[in-house]
C-alpha cells in the first residue's frame, strides 16, 4: 500500500476516529487504526466493539492496499509531523514507512484482515436533522445521564420518534432533561436507548453547522450517524426506559418568571462557599416580587435577592446548587420559567411549548435555616 495526503486532512481524521480507539483491551489489534486503501478511497476507521467510527479524508491512493496501525503512536507521530505532505507506505511484511519532508518513521504494521469491520447495517429506517441541532441536543441533555454502570439505562439517553417530534432523554435519580424536535418529515414510532459515550463522541466531532446534516439510521441492534465524510456505529443499549410520563406534571402551586442569566450568576457566587463533595443545598425563599437565595457552609453564608414575577403560593425549597447550574447553562432564554408544587415535589423549568424540560428533584434541608 502507499498513499499521499496532507498532514492537516490526516490529523483530523485520525482524531475523528481515535475515539473508538479501546484504552483498555484484550484484542490488540483493537489498539490500531485501521488504514484501508483498497479502493480509490483513504478510509480510517477505529472500532472498540460497542462504538465504531469511520472517516473518509483527502488523498492519492498510488499502491492500494490495508494495514492496520497501533493508535497511540501513528497519532502522535502524525501530530508531530511538519505540515506537508504525508506518505504512507507498506510492504508484504506491512514494515509501515511514514515519511513527510525529512522526518522518515518506520513502525510494523499489523494485517488489516484480523481488524473488526464496523457490522453491515440496513440503512432504511432514518431522519435527518441539522448538525446544530444535534449539537446543541446532545450539549443540553448529556450532563443528567448517570456513570454509575450498575444502572445501564442511566448511562444513556432515550431517542424516541413519534409522528414529527424526536424527544431525547436523559436522567441520573435526581433530575430529569428532556429536549423535543420538530422533524421535517413524520416518522415511524420507535425508542432506542443510546449511549451517552457514543453521543458525547459525536458532539466532539459534528461541526455545528445549521445547513449541514446528519441522517440517523435505527436498527434493532444498532444506531448509526452518517455526516460529512463520517459514520458512527454504535450498540444500543438494551431494555426498556423509564416511564417518564409518570413523572411529569403540569400541575403547580407557584409559578416563577427570572432573569435566567442573574439567578444562575447568583447562584455560582454562592458557590464559592461549598468545598468539592461538600453538599449543601442552596435554600431558595420565594414570596411576592422576590425570590431570596441563601447557603451556608463551613467557609461562611451568603444572601442575596432577585426580583421576579410570581403567580401561586409562597415557598421555601432547597435544591443541589449543581443541579440549577448544569441546566440553566444550557438554556437560551432570557427569561425562564419554574414551575412548584411544594418543599418535597420536583421543581420544572420548561418553555410554553416544552422543547426543553428540566425535572430537579429538592434536597430536605432544616427550615429553620431562613
Amino acid at each position: 500500500m502507499k498513499i499521499v495526503c496532507n498532514k492537516t486532512d490526516l490529523l483530523k481524521g485520525v482524531n475523528i476516529v481515535l475515539k473508538a480507539v479501546p484504552s483498555k483491551t484484550t484484542m490488540s489489534i483493537l489498539e490500531c487504526i485501521l488504514i484501508d486503501a483498497s479502493t480509490q478511497k483513504i478510509k480510517l476507521t477505529g472500532n472498540d466493539m460497542e462504538l465504531g467510527i469511520e472517516t473518509i479524508i483527502e488523498g492519492d491512493v498510488l499502491e492500494k492496499g490495508i494495514v492496520a496501525i497501533d493508535a497511540k503512536i501513528f497519532s502522535e507521530i502524525v501530530r508531530k509531523l511538519p505540515d506537508n505532505y504525508v506518505a504512507i507506505e507498506t510492504d508484504s511484511d506491512f514494515q509501515t514507512k511514514i515519511t513527510c519532508e525529512k522526518a522518515k518513521f518506520h513502525i510494523l504494521g499489523k494485517p488489516g484482515d484480523d481488524f473488526s469491520y464496523l457490522p453491515y447495517i440496513e440503512k432504511e429506517d432514518y431522519i435527518s436533522i441539522s448538525q446544530f441541532s444535534l449539537k446543541e441536543i446532545i450539549k443540553q441533555t448529556i450532563f443528567s445521564i448517570s456513570d454509575n454502570e450498575n444502572n445501564k439505562m442511566m448511562t444513556g439517553e432515550l431517542f424516541e420518534l413519534k409522528d414529527q417530534n424526536l424527544k431525547v432523554v436523559s436522567l441520573d435519580g435526581h433530575r430529569v432533561s428532556i429536549r423535543n424536535l420538530e422533524l421535517k418529515e413524520s416518522c415511524e414510532p420507535k425508542k432506542v436507548i443510546v449511549p451517552g459515550k457514543t453521543l458525547m463522541e459525536i458532539s466532539k466531532i459534528l461541526s455545528g453547522e445549521m445547513d449541514s446534516y446528519v441522517n440517523i439510521f435505527f436498527t434493532k441492534n444498532h444506531i448509526v450517524f452518517e455526516f460529512d465524510e463520517t459514520t458512527v456505529v454504535s450498540r444500543l443499549i438494551e431494555g426498556e426506559y423509564f416511564r417518564i410520563e409518570q413523572m411529569l406534571s403540569n400541575d403547580y402551586e407557584t409559578k416563577v418568571e427570572v432573569n435566567k442569566r442573574e439567578f444562575l450568576n447568583c447562584i455560582d457566587r454562592a458557590t464559592l462557599l461549598i468545598k468539592e463533595g461538600d453538599k449543601k443545598p442552596i435554600i431558595i425563599q420565594i414570596d411576592e416580587g422576590e425570590m431570596h437565595l441563601k447557603i451556608t457552609s463551613g467557609l461562611g453564608s451568603m444572601n442575596e435577592e432577585i426580583v421576579i414575577e410570581k403567580e401561586g403560593k409562597d415557598i421555601l425549597i432547597g435544591f443541589n446548587p449543581k443541579f440549577l447550574i448544569d441546566a440553566l447553562r444550557v438554556i437560551d432564554d432570557e427569561i425562564i420559567t419554574l414551575y412548584m408544587v411544594n418543599p418535597k415535589a420536583p421543581c420544572f423549568i420548561r418553555n410554553e411549548d416544552q422543547s426543553y424540560i428540566y425535572l430537579i428533584l429538592p434536597v430536605n434541608f432544616n427550615s429553620a435555616v431562613n
